[in-house]
């Protein structure tokens, strides 16, 4: 099987883009892509573009914009996971030598709905009840701060304060002023515990990266060593509300494939939607052991100076989070971490990373689609 490499990334900056377009959003995205990468569209051999509420042919629409055309162009829709998965597919075709180069754009618009709900599937019984994200969220919330009666609602608090520290860093995140612990807790509730700077914002935005079977003359690149795609399994009486599957098979699955250990990671970029998410994930990923992520995270071993940088970016919390376009946004952050290319929030030496996302609700699953990618520097 052929190698994989991510050779190029950009992206824009999150936010509220209520004038643009889809191909208005992307398209910057795109070229800064292609231009990192040294190449023009027409060293492009197909765009796998990953979104979930851009309508019918989002990528082909991009593509006419940055004139692409005549290629193959498949659109992936995979809830929070769309643009991880369009990732998984490149990379698997490149890996099969079907092609050489191929565009990976992941891109949403949250702002059409206006701050309502994004449109739900009636069949759903449990959404029906009012299982939406935060809602989920906040049950885990709940059970974990049951579980471990060492943690506290200022726990869950701290993980927003360190992702608006990282973010302050990150002219592409949608939210960059720093928090204190005061103000994320007497924020306005949204499911208890979860308040409302403890939930990711909602918004627009759009990354791009381009996939390769050789490194050639680009002058940063780096490996991918792991590409992983899961969906949950159905299961309609109890389920481990602390511990999804779906994350767990998937980073099992990533280390086995890749050949490393999480001890091997120096920086991560998880699925931080809300608060307990993160911590949940620390040991899901195995950064930390069962039962101590809290631990973890009150001694600094999730930040600069710790074991592993989580979320430097400011992660879903402070970054943001436009479905289609985060499990994309990740990887273009990994590419300017392990490249050495991240500005002030560079993490020193970095040398492999990890991205994770995961998302999708759907009734008697934890979850519907989970992808988890390890890389390696290459240059």
């Amino acid at each position: 099987m052929a190698e994989a490499f991510v050779t190029g990334a950009g992206m824009i900056p999150m936010g509220k883009h209520r004038n643009s377009s889809y191909a208005g959003l992307a398209a910057p995205a795109v070229m800064a892509a292609l231009h990192s990468a040294g190449m023009d569209a027409g060293q492009i051999d197909a765009v796998f573009c990953g979104n979930s509420f851009g309508g019918m042919l989002t990528g082909q629409r991009i593509a006419k914009e940055v004139n692409l055309g005549g290629i193959p162009i498949v659109n992936v829709e995979n809830a929070c996971s769309g643009g991880a998965n369009a990732l998984y597919e490149a990379v698997f075709s490149v890996r099969q030598r079907r092609y050489r180069n191929v565009l990976v754009i992941g891109v949403d618009k949250l702002t059409q709905f206006n701050g309502g709900t994004i449109p739900l599937v009636g069949e759903d019984w449990e959404v029906r009840r009012g299982m939406v994200m935060p809602a989920l969220y906040a049950m885990r919330a709940q059970r974990y701060l049951h579980e471990r009666q060492d943690s506290k609602l200022e726990d869950l608090a701290a993980v927003s304060v360190k992702a608006r520290t990282h973010a302050a860093n990150n002219p592409y995140a949608q939210y960059r002023s720093p928090v204190t612990v005061d103000e994320v807790l007497s924020s306005r509730m949204i499911a208890e515990p979860l308040t409302m700077l403890q939930c990711c914002p909602t918004g627009d935005g759009a990354a791009a990266v381009v996939v390769s079977s050789a490194v050639g003359a680009c002058q940063s690149a780096i490996k991918v060593l792991a590409s992983v795609l899961h969906s949950g399994k159905f299961a309609s009486g109890y389920r481990n509300m602390i511990w999804p599957e779906i994350s767990a098979a998937c980073a099992t699955d990533a280390y086995k494939e890749s050949g490393i250990r999480s001890q091997d990671l120096n920086v991560v970029e998880l699925h931080d939607a809300f608060t307990i998410a993160e911590l949940v994930y620390y040991e899901i990923l195995g950064l930390c052991e069962r039962g101590a992520s809290t631990e973890f995270l009150r001694d600094g071993q999730s930040t600069y100076g710790g074991d592993v940088v989580v979320n430097p970016s400011g992660g879903l919390l402070a970054k943001g989070h436009p479905i289609g376009a985060s499990g994309t946004a990740q990887v273009v952050e990994m590419f300017w971490q392990l490249t050495g290319m991240a500005g002030p929030r560079q993490v020193p030496e970095a040398q492999l990373g990890l991205c994770h996302v995961t998302g999708g609700g759907i009734s008697g699953m934890d979850h519907g689609a989970s992808c988890v990618h390890i890389f390696e520097k290459v240059r």
